[in-house]
């Protein structure tokens, strides 16, 4: 089965404000926890309350925003119970990906991948930030897609990728981790290549707990 998987481009205005939306969260310029103001933000982006009020919904689907009663919108928290949660879905799921990767991504996609991995290594050799564009330009992103399952991108890609990103773009992507994170990428697109399927699985859902150990050490350590 071809799995054909287009990169989201903004089409409409309301397309254009909810990117934007949905990128200021993940990168926490709109930090996380906060209240959502239709007002204030459709001041600051410059559209109607409607659009901001469709973007609210659309961040609402991808697990980004969440509605309390009497309170409104506001951003996720990021916790230590909703990291754990969460990432024990991914390990899951992402390891089921690499899996598939091995069994069903081609050879020009594998080298693909690991030409993207060339890309990255002058952003990690100083061991301080790696960080990952969303969409075809990050590792996750082209495991995921390259399972070839639709049911599995549309949970991970569709549905939890940004709150991932979340985590992992104010949490996990500087300090040391960063070039052990690196060689993690590196064995697990080596069991791909390989089509070592058992390997590959094991070394990703491996590298996404000692992520989640990493993200949960720096939560603990910040005060509330």
């Amino acid at each position: 089965m071809s799995v054909q998987i287009t990169l989201e481009k903004p089409v409409t205005n309301a397309d254009r404000t909810f990117f934007q939306l949905r990128k200021d969260i993940v990168e926490g310029v709109i930090p996380a926890g906060s209240k959502l103001s239709e007002t204030e933000l459709s001041t600051k982006y410059e559209v109607s309350r409607a659009v901001i009020r469709e973007g609210i919904n659309r961040l609402a689907a991808c697990h980004l925003v969440e509605r309390k009663a009497n309170i409104g919108a506001k951003v996720v928290s990021l916790t230590p119970e909703g990291l754990i949660q969460l990432y024990q879905v991914r390990e899951a799921l992402e390891g089921m990906a690499a899996r598939l990767a091995a069994r069903h991504m081609s050879d020009e996609e594998v080298a693909s991948l690991q030409g993207l991995l060339d890309s990255h290594f002058n952003k990690v050799k100083d061991a301080q930030l790696y960080y990952q564009e969303a969409g075809d330009v990050d590792f996750h992103y082209r495991i995921v897609t390259g399972s070839k399952n639709s049911h599995l991108i549309s949970v991970l890609i569709d549905g939890l990728y940004h709150l991932v990103r979340m985590y992992r773009v104010q949490l996990g992507m500087a300090g040391p981790r960063v070039t052990t994170a690196f060689d993690e990428h590196r064995h697990i697109v080596n069991a791909i290549a390989n089509r070592d399927e058992e390997l590959a699985e094991m070394l990703m859902r491996r590298h996404i707990l000692y992520s989640k150990n990493n993200i949960e050490n720096k939560l603990n350590a910040t005060p509330t």
